[in-house]
């Protein structure tokens, strides 16, 4: 073994890169002067991929796994360099490391209320809050797009951009689902789904995808709050004065205070009442007279109608006098058939007392001659 050969050997590049910072998105592979030696090992682990950028133009890509750099395995940085076989000179190259792992337990919400038309209220605003997972599905893009030459990346500097993009889609998706307010809650699944579905398309010309979204809350200003409290509270109470009884026998029984305090009260009162009598020169149980109030005159009346049946045929309605008219002509019997409203059927006029007094004024037949 050669000099050369052994030395080779000892100082073979081992490329690798693990993370302990949990936010950390993109990290360089720093060293001098960027000289990678060929044949070094490359260690890309699970959740990450390595990216190649050789001289400033974007080369090879490595998912997961061990890799000597050679020009047997990076086909685009061969082509690059022109490298014919054999040739094992370093090459200048920058290496970048992407964590593709999922980013859970993100914050998102409205820093502004949000007006939207609800059919019940009316115009309101809303705010509404939740979290979101977020990962990186195409390095080279994210790289390409995002990160640019930075030599870390991470997950702050660009969770700003994506809580608006949340923030504008959930915005559009409330005002075209048109949910009432008091219905959002039981549909929050849903429009976490739809504004999902809406981010997909954006985030995806960063690279990125957006395994999760979830919409926590959904909430009215205080002031709003505090009626629909009033409102509901109104609607348990029920019968207002029903709970006021309630609350009273309530105050009666709590310690026997609020009985002490109704008892003083009557007290009181009673002795006024009494200081009254003695000045007014009147026994102490005596009540003062109260006024008479004038009794209400009686309702007038009711002055029936009267049908006639006689040979099957019906005639009237007639009123009492006119009745007493034809009582007096003869063409009211007792034995005709009259009916009034609110009379059970047909009655003969004799067996109705009001008009069987009809009858009894008239004369009695005269005597035979």
């Amino acid at each position: 073994m050669g000099i050369f050969d052994f030395l080779s050997g000892e100082f073979i590049d081992v490329i690798h890169w693990t993370d302990d910072t949990r936010d950390t998105l993109v990290w360089r592979f720093e060293r001098e002067a960027h000289e990678i030696k060929y044949g070094a090992k490359l260690t890309v682990r699970e959740g990450q991929a390595a990216v190649f950028v050789h001289e400033g133009q974007l080369a090879d890509v490595f998912t997961p796994g061990l890799y000597m750099l050679e020009t047997n395995n990076m086909p685009i940085m061969t082509t690059l360099q022109h490298w014919d076989h054999g040739f094992k000179s370093p090459f200048k190259s920058e290496i970048y490391y992407v964590n593709t792992t999922r980013f859970n337990d993100l914050k998102w919400g409205t820093k502004n209320p949000i007006i939207v038309r609800d059919p019940e209220f009316g115009p309101v605003r809303l705010r509404a809050f939740g979290t979101y997972s977020i990962r990186v599905v195409d390095p080279a893009l994210f790289l390409r797009e995002i990160v640019g030459t930075d030599g870390e990346f991470t997950m702050d500097e660009i969770s700003f951009q994506i809580r608006n993009i949340i923030v504008q889609e959930f915005s559009r998706t409330i005002a075209r689902a048109q949910i009432p307010v008091l219905d959002m809650a039981a549909n929050t699944r849903e429009l976490g789904k739809l504004v999902g579905g809406e981010i997909a398309g954006q985030l995806a010309e960063y690279g990125l995808a957006m395994p999760e979204l979830y919409i926590e809350n959904i909430s009215l200003p205080p002031a709003v709050e505090e009626v629909m409290d009033k409102r509901s509270s109104m609607g348990v109470i029920g019968n207002l004065n029903e709970y006021m009884q309630f609350q009273t026998a309530e105050a009666l029984g709590r310690d026997g205070t609020g009985a002490a305090a109704i008892q003083a009260g009557l007290g009181a009162g009673l002795g006024m009442q009494i200081g009254a009598q003695a000045a007014a020169g009147g026994p102490w149980g005596a009540q003062p007279a109260a006024k008479a109030a004038p009794m209400a005159p009686p309702p007038p009346p009711v002055e029936h109608v009267w049908h006639i049946a006689e040979g099957g045929e019906t005639t009237g309605p007639y009123s009492k006098a006119k009745m007493g008219r034809m009582a007096a002509e003869g063409k009211l019997t007792r034995q005709t058939f009259v009916w009034t409203p609110g009379q059970d059927g047909w009655m003969r006029a004799e067996d109705v007392m009001e008009l069987a007094q009809l009858f009894t004024v008239l004369p009695p037949p005269p005597p035979p001659a």
